[in-house]
């Protein structure tokens, strides 16, 4: 039996990038993500931080951008399975927004380490 033919690559990388696109458009959540990206990315060029701190801050915006896709995705088939308000559609939401909310919040730890020395020692504090 023949496996139907797989699409060029190429398309392949334009499926993800609209996905990219439909959830920055689609999603409040995802802008603010984007956001505060724009912001720490501000700040890590005005403070000069180091190599390390920006792979840091890097994989920690790749992670919560990439959390929140998959958290628009469950959510999106949680809908097209059921409109009832049922536990488990309930569990699958929650947990997905869950797992974004610990990313974010260990990225402020992490933001925090890195800048508030940085600004304790602009303000000479």
């Amino acid at each position: 039996m023949r496996q139907p033919k797989k699409e060029p690559l190429y398309k392949s990388f334009g499926y993800a990038f609209e996905g990219i696109f439909a959830g920055i458009r689609k999603e409040r959540n995802m802008k603010i993500h984007c956001v505060a990206a724009i912001g720490v990315t501000a700040a890590g060029i005005l403070f000069h931080i180091s190599a390390l701190e920006w792979c840091i801050c890097l994989v920690l915006f790749g992670m919560i951008m990439a959390l929140e896709l998959v958290n628009t995705a469950i959510e999106a088939v949680v809908d097209l399975v059921t409109e009832e308000k049922r536990p488990l559609a309930k569990l699958a939401k929650d947990t997905a927004a869950g797992a974004v909310l610990i990313a974010a919040l260990m990225a402020a730890a992490a933001g925090l380490t890195i800048f508030l020395p940085k600004l304790s020692q602009l303000f000479s504090l």
